[in-house]
């Protein structure tokens, strides 16, 4: 019998984006990190029949990436209006994003798991 080790160094870091008050989504620093975003870098959105919302992370620009911004040590794209149309509540709730890389698709792909509370007023 032959057995693949889980290696823990590739599931150690949680991965996880936030969309701000703002409309714009943050990234962690261990995130940004592990994505290696950069002022240069993009990311686009897709959807699965479903309705599930997937990140493809891009390390160029094209016509469908959203340009990552840097404020201070944090990354985050300004995708305010794509998360007003898909009716992502992002003023009264804050809403997490846990982040699955999909190895199916390619090693850029995540899954973006919904977590969300009540913002405190």
């Amino acid at each position: 019998m032959e057995l693949k080790i889980l290696s823990a160094k590739k599931f150690n870091v949680n991965l996880k984006c936030t969309i701000h008050a703002s409309g714009k989504l943050g990234f962690t620093e261990a995130t940004s990190n592990t994505l290696k975003l950069s002022e240069n870098s993009g990311v686009k959105f897709a959807q699965d029949k479903e309705g599930g919302l997937y990140l493809i992370n891009s390390q160029s620009l094209d016509e469908d990436s959203f340009k990552v911004n840097k404020a201070g040590a944090y990354y985050y794209v300004n995708a305010k209006v794509l998360f007003d149309q898909l009716g992502y509540d992002y003023r009264n709730y804050n809403i997490i994003f846990d982040m699955v890389n999909v190895p199916e698709l390619e090693n850029n792909h995540y899954k973006l798991n919904e977590r969300k509370k009540l913002r405190k007023k």
